[in-house]
């Protein structure tokens, strides 16, 4: 199949498209609302698990295991957004919906760029909840405003850059089923293995070599430090430089999984 667009669109057209694929996206979340539960309930799962299952037996020196979990469960959910950007992409790939598009003069990059910003606005709002559950619970972080402004940029930064690893998730497989069963796959143990809910310290040998260059630890431990969390070297370049470390796996995350997605993108609708 293969998109019908017989000129190159300008930007304005391009950006206009990915607005309007974006809304189409969001406004069906009424009709399947239980699309939100991998940003909403799951998040606060994790959290009350945690925190009242588990964390009076973890012990963090020189803060509560509240200020400690918190900025993890935000890192964890921005990772986790590559399996539901993953899953959605690949729901519209198999089940006609790219192909409905074929007769309409739709930019081809904009049927990405509309898929990545609408499982944004969703991510996003799955981060929002965690830290407005986490105020809800005790967590005080002490920041500045030049904090405040590093943490939001380098949230929309990562999240951006995890979406696009989504999307080639979802183009590299057969069935939105198969997306869910490797992104958790993959997503789950780089998650636990990243500092999200017991220091990376204390960590044995193997788990804390992969934990020291997972790409998700730098981003645990730049929001940890940018909330108000002690700095601690950990024993790699990316957590002993958290917040550099964290915007450089999303640069090269970024540099890496765009031209794939559309590389695989231009294979699966010219074929």
């Amino acid at each position: 199949m293969q998109l019908a667009s017989p000129t190159r669109p300008g930007v304005a057209r391009e950006v206009r498209e990915t607005l309007l694929l974006a809304g189409r996206s969001l406004r069906t979340i009424p009709r399947v609302p239980e699309r939100l539960l991998d940003v909403t309930i799951q998040p606060v799962v994790f959290i009350v698990l945690f925190l009242y299952v588990l964390g009076s037996a973890v012990h963090v020196p020189g803060m509560s295991y509240t200020d400690f979990l918190l900025p993890g469960v935000i890192a964890q959910q921005i990772a986790f957004s590559v399996i539901g950007a993953g899953t959605a992409t690949a729901v519209d790939m198999h089940e006609g919906v790219v192909d409905r598009f074929r007769s309409l003069p739709i930019a081809r990059l904009s049927v990405l760029t509309g898929q990545v910003l609408g499982q944004f606005c969703e991510a996003l709002l799955g981060v929002i909840v965690v830290a407005g559950l986490g105020f809800a619970l005790g967590w005080s972080p002490d920041m500045s405003f030049g904090d405040v402004v590093v943490a939001i940029t380098l949230v929309l930064f990562t999240l951006f850059a995890f979406m696009w690893a989504g999307i080639v998730l979802g183009l590299s497989f057969r069935s939105p089923d198969a997306v869910q069963g490797v992104g958790f796959t993959i997503m789950l143990p780089l998650t636990f293995m990243a500092g999200t809910f017991v220091p990376i310290a204390g960590m044995a040998l193997v788990p804390r070599t992969i934990a020291e260059w997972n790409p998700i630890s730098p981003l645990v431990a730049a929001l940890r430090e940018l909330t108000g969390g002690p700095h601690s070297a950990g024993g790699s370049w990316p957590l002993d430089h958290p917040i550099a470390g964290a915007f450089i796996w999303s640069t090269i995350l970024l540099a890496v999984c765009i031209p794939v997605a559309l590389a695989r993108f231009r294979k699966l609708t010219d074929g």
